[in-house]
This record gives structure tokens, C-alpha cells and sequence, in this order.
């Protein structure tokens, strides 16, 4: 037990923490590689991060239906985890760039959806820790994000690009390692059932499907906001940003550590809090509380926009990048776990990877949104694109705010009560 936890858990977000290093690793530096390596325009190099990035959340779709039908999570965690840490490996060479690209998004399809659909799997359908395992797991996962950018981009931003996605494929081949000894902790799966009824494979109710699309529609607009900390304002972190220590510059990678080790500090009270309020959850409730967070990430980029205009033309001090990542992982944490846990919960037997896949098609279609909306650095003022971020969060709050009151006026049962 961990945390009060089954090992299981343990043994999943290790997984899922060493797969993050390698995509946060390659992530930190994907968009300076590509503009100062590949001498790509801003412009191009943003269209290609989000459409990586989205590619990489849809081949899930297609995983997920892959992994309930055919594999199984456990074979499918294994072929997925194999084929992405070539393409961490592929990415040293650059001839091999866009198919490197492509190999790490066809990997990623059978691995995403299967791992943390296994979460659920470890506990009792009436388990009350059910519910919050998926914010330890969050923490978990974002060790690794935390320390991806200071291992991976510290080498590739000082010893050179290739390094930093070797150590990037070390990580994915260590998070396999982890998966493949833990076999273990983790829960058997249960056969499938060739003749079983349409009813016991689906499950899904008419309400159900409508507070899936309507909280998809809404997480796409939030994350053409939230994709740009690894996009544009990574870039605004190399042009716009004073990163001067006292004699030390402070290597534009290492912002992009703020987000995860954020994450780690900030979840453990947040979940005490949650956890004393558990048995009064429904899905409405839940879905406010992912609307406050997508109003939070939204004052973060308003403090961006605010910061550029009082420095005016000199560089803004690297402390106020520093409080935007504080106030906006703050807002991460009310609306992404909250988000995949709604999604895996509501999931039926039998379709435990397909419903998370669904997710991942959520960030896939945001993701696209964020290249699109990348594309613009160039063509605003640092003021008025941050604002514009401010906008697209605000109005994700919006929509999620009107949800929830959709979800109340629905007569909305706890979520305890109708999916643990």
C-alpha cells in the first residue's frame, strides 16, 4: 500500500511518470530544435508541435477500441511503450524527424488509453478511494514531467539537441522495465465475453453520453489555451523573459519543469480538502469545480498579458513566469484529473479503454485548436495574444459553468452512489 493505495497504483504511475519524461522531455525541446536546429519559421514550428501533439492524442481513439477488442491493456501497454521508445531513439537523427514524429504517436495510441484505464480496474466498483486515485496517479505522472525539462532539455540545450532525446528514450525503456516487473500488483483481466449482450457491453445512458460531449466540446476549448505553455510561452521564455540569476542564466528548458513540480506540491492538500467532500460529489458538482479551473487558467495568462504591458519594451522579470506557472497549475488541477476521472468512472464494463480513449480524442481535437491558435504569435504583441489565451480560457469556463447547471436541472445523482 501506498498512500494508503494499492501497490498496483504504484506500479501504474511509475509507468505512466517515466512515459511522461520521455514526452516532456522530447516536448521542452521539440519547438527550439525545430526553430534553431531545423531553421524552421515560428509559424510552421508551431502548426508541426500541435499537430504532433494532437496526433499523438488521436491514434488512442483507435488504441483504445485495439486494446478492449483484440490485445488487452497489458499487451497493448507493452507493444505501445516499445514503439515509442524507438521514436525517442529516431529523433536523434534528423533525417528521421517526421518519422520519428509518426512513431511516437502510433506508440502512444496503444499505451495511453490502456494505463490508466487499469487504475479503476485495481479497486471495487464501491470503493470510495476510487474516486481520488486519479489525482495520486496525476502526481505521480507529473514527477516525471518535473524532472524531464531539467535532464532532458539541460542536455539537449547545452550539449546538444541528440542528448537530450537519447535520455528522452531512456526514460520510455526504464517505464516499460517498471511495467514489465510489477506484472504482479496489477489487476487479471477478465476474459471477454463473446456472447454477452449488447446492453452488458455498452451501458451507457442517454444522460451519460450527453455530459461526455458536452465536458469534450468544452476541455477542446480549454486546451487551445493550456497547450501553449510548451508552445508560445516557451518561446516567450527565450525572448520575452530576463532569466538572469545573479550571474547565472537560467536555461529556458527548466520553466518548463515549474508546471509538474507545481503539480506535486499543490495536489496533496487540494485531494485532503476533496476527500472530506467526497460523499456529496455528483457530476455537476464536478463539473463546476472544472469550470473554476478553467477561470483560474485564465487569470494566469491575464497576469501575462499584464506583466508585458508594465515592462513595456524591456524583458520581464523571470519571477512573474514563475507566479503565471503557480496560479496556472493551481487551475490545471481543478479541471484536467477532475476531467479523465469523470470519463473512466462513467465507463462501462468492457469499454474501460475505449471511454478514456474518448478523452484523449478531447485533447487531440484541443491540440489541433492550439496550433492553429500558435500560429498567431507572430502576427499580435506578446499583451494581446496573452489576452487572448485569457479569452479562450474564460469562455471554456463558461461553457462548463452553463454544463453544470444543465447536470442540476437533470436531477443529478452523486457520483459515488451511481459509478463506484
Amino acid at each position: 500500500m501506498w498512500f494508503g493505495q494499492p501497490r498496483g497504483l504504484t506500479v501504474l504511475f511509475l509507468t505512466n511518470m517515466w512515459e511522461q519524461f520521455s514526452y516532456f522531455g522530447m516536448r521542452a525541446l521539440l519547438v527550439y530544435y525545430m526553430t534553431k536546429q531545423l531553421l524552421i519559421g515560428q509559424a510552421q514550428s508551431s502548426f508541426i508541435y500541435g499537430t504532433y501533439t494532437a496526433c499523438a492524442y488521436f491514434t488512442p481513439i483507435i488504441g483504445g477500441v485495439i486494446a478492449d477488442r483484440y490485445l488487452g491493456k497489458r499487451r497493448a501497454v507493452i507493444i505501445g511503450a516499445s514503439v515509442m521508445a524507438l521514436g525517442h531513439f529516431m529523433m536523434a537523427f534528423e533525417p528521421l524527424f517526421y518519422a520519428a514524429l509518426a512513431a511516437i504517436a502510433l506508440g502512444n495510441g496503444l499505451f495511453l488509453p490502456s494505463l490508466p484505464s487499469q487504475v479503476g480496474d485495481l479497486y471495487r466498483r464501491d470503493d470510495p478511494r476510487r474516486g481520488w486515485a486519479f489525482n495520486v496517479y496525476y502526481v505521480g505522472i507529473n514527477i516525471g514531467g518535473f524532472l524531464a525539462p531539467l535532464i532532458c532539455g539541460t542536455l539537449g540545450e547545452l550539449y546538444g539537441w541528440h542528448y537530450g532525446f537519447g535520455a528522452a528514450g531512456v526514460g520510455m525503456v526504464a517505464g516499460l522495465l517498471i511495467y514489465l516487473s510489477g506484472q504482479k500488483y496489477l489487476p487479471v483481466e477478465e476474459a471477454k465475453q463473446a456472447t454477452a449482450g449488447a446492453s452488458d457491453r455498452t451501458g451507457f445512458d442517454r444522460h451519460t453520453i450527453f455530459v461526455l460531449l458536452g465536458i469534450g466540446l468544452c476541455v477542446t476549448v480549454f486546451r487551445a489555451a493550456y497547450e501553449q505553455v510548451g508552445n508560445t510561452v516557451a518561446l516567450w521564455a527565450d525572448s520575452g523573459v530576463d532569466r538572469a540569476a545573479g550571474s547565472f542564466e537560467i536555461p529556458m528548458t527548466w520553466f518548463q519543469s515549474l508546471n509538474p513540480l507545481f503539480v506535486m506540491i499543490m495536489t496533496p492538500p487540494l485531494l485532503a480538502y476533496w476527500r472530506r467532500h467526497i460523499h456529496r460529489e455528483t457530476r455537476a458538482s464536478l463539473i463546476r469545480r472544472m469550470a473554476m479551473g478553467a477561470g483560474i487558467v485564465g487569470l494566469a495568462y491575464l497576469l501575462l498579458a499584464a506583466v508585458e504591458v508594465v515592462s513595456g519594451a524591456a524583458l520581464a522579470g523571470w519571477a512573474w513566469l514563475a507566479l503565471f506557472f503557480l496560479v496556472f497549475t493551481f487551475g490545471e488541477l481543478f479541471i484536467l484529473p477532475t476531467g479523465l476521472g469523470l470519463f473512466a468512472r462513467l465507463a462501462p464494463p468492457h469499454l474501460g479503454a475505449t471511454t478514456v480513449a474518448s478523452w484523449f480524442l478531447v485533447i487531440f481535437s484541443g491540440s489541433l485548436c492550439a496550433g492553429l491558435v500558435g500560429t498567431l504569435w507572430s502576427s499580435f504583441t506578446p499583451a494581446t495574444y496573452f489576452l487572448m489565451l485569457a479569452g479562450i480560457a474564460g469562455l471554456a469556463a463558461i461553457l462548463l459553468r452553463g454544463m453544470s447547471a444543465v447536470a442540476d436541472q437533470a436531477g443529478d445523482e452523486k457520483v459515488s452512489a451511481e459509478a463506484d
